[in-house]
């Protein structure tokens, strides 16, 4: 199988460790190099210039989807031009009073070209079988559903 590496890297910044003050932001190193700045959500006192988890995580969904879909995709000879997704999670509380992204609700609007065109029936069919092949949805317990256009 395969490994998956990130560095998380906090460093206080404020000269006290107060609730109220202290600063959520922080990096996320990938192995590629790439340096993402994340924090806190806004409403937990973060930096709305940052990343946060629950941002992350939604993105992680709506990536493998589209990474998925783009491979069956392929695979059955269609021709894919674009792909966009105005995914949306949901925080709430779960079935034992925990706060945990809930749903999470992918929107992809896919553009084809060439001689072959999905129906909307195949159209349909091509999703669900990138959600049920997707590593991220089947690594969650969150509802993702699938609405696509």
């Amino acid at each position: 199988m395969s490994e998956h590496k990130v560095t998380v890297e906090w460093k206080r910044e404020t000269p006290d460790f107060e609730y109220q003050t202290y600063k959520r932001d922080h990096d996320w190193v990938f192995d590629a190099g790439i340096t993402l700045r994340g924090s806190a959500a806004p409403a937990y006192m973060g930096n709305e210039q940052c990343v946060d988890p629950e941002e992350a995580f939604v993105a992680s969904l709506s990536s493998c989807h589209m990474l998925t879909f783009l491979a069956i995709a392929s695979r059955k000879r269609y021709v894919v031009d674009s792909y966009l997704d105005h995914a949306v999670g949901i925080l709430a509380k779960d079935s034992a009073g925990n706060l945990a992204i809930t749903k999470v609700t992918l929107r992809p609007e896919v553009r084809f070209s060439g001689k072959t065109l999905p129906t909307t029936e195949e159209l349909r069919q091509l999703h669900d079988q990138a959600h049920h092949a997707c590593f991220i949805a089947n690594s969650v317990k969150t509802e993702v559903v699938v609405e696509s256009a």
